[in-house]
Parts: structure tokens; C-alpha cells; sequence
């Protein structure tokens, strides 16, 4: 937070600078002030598209491991697309019939996936399938 205060602060400080500039005009008079509007706005549009590049660069590599799903683990558990949905709505705290309703699924279905996912992982309970299922990455 500090460093973009700081950038922003040394961004407003170039602009007083270049009106400065065309107020006392240093160069030679014949150059208006809308020229020197002019190249503060492209300057601006050029940074504006420098920081945003590096920015967008910065959260794309903070992206750690534990943000992507290991498949592999999935394919070495014999998760079902179906079951990994059940799996990734139990991980977001949704009850037996929640999941039924927003997978257009009946409950008995639903509760037939939850205990299946419960046997691939090795778990009795809600609360450690959800806990190992992130552990292993297989909910985001």
C-alpha cells in the first residue's frame, strides 16, 4: 500500500513539474500549454500501462500451488466429475439438500456421493473430508 501512495505521489509530482514547465515556458515560448497537457497525458497513459502490466504479473505469480487443483490426485482417488462437484460444494459449507438443489440432483443421490467420497479419501466425517480435500488440492 505504501509503494503505490508512493508512485502515485511521484506521478502528481511530475505532472505539477510539466504544467510548471508551459506556465513559465522554457521551451522557447512557441510551445502552448495544450502540447505540454498533451505529453503529461500520453506520459500518464504510457505508465498507466507499465504499472498495470507489472501488477497483473506480480498476482499471477502469487498464485501458490495450494490455488491449483491436482488432478492427478483426483485421477489416483477415482474421483467422478460428479463426485468432485459434490466434493467442491461440501468445501464451500453447503448442506446435503443445498447440494441437491443446485446440482438438480435428488438427496439420496447426493448423500450416495458424500458417502463415496468419504470412502476414496478415508474419512467419516464432513469437516475432515473437507480438510483433506484441501490439503490435497482438490477444491479450490
Amino acid at each position: 500500500m505504501k509503494k503505490t501512495i508512493l508512485v502515485f505521489g511521484l506521478l502528481i509530482t511530475a505532472l505539477l513539474v510539466l504544467f510548471q514547465l508551459g506556465r513559465y515556458r522554457i521551451f522557447e515560448g512557441d510551445v502552448s500549454s495544450e502540447v505540454v497537457i498533451s505529453i503529461a497525458a500520453i506520459l500518464f497513459f504510457i505508465l498507466g500501462i507499465y504499472f498495470r502490466n507489472k501488477w497483473n504479473h506480480q498476482t499471477e505469480t502469487e498464485l501458490s500451488p495450494i490455488d491449483k487443483i491436482d488432478y492427478q490426485k483426483i485421477n489416483e482417488l477415482e474421483l467422478s466429475k460428479r463426485e468432485m462437484e459434490v466434493l467442491q460444494e461440501l468445501a464451500n459449507g453447503l448442506s446435503n439438500q443445498e447440494i441437491s438443489d443446485k446440482l438438480f440432483i435428488s438427496q439420496s443421490t447426493t448423500k450416495t456421493h458424500v458417502s463415496n467420497i468419504y470412502s476414496k479419501l478415508g474419512v467419516n466425517r464432513r469437516s475432515q473430508a473437507i480438510l483433506l480435500s484441501k490439503e490435497l488440492n482438490l477444491v479450490k
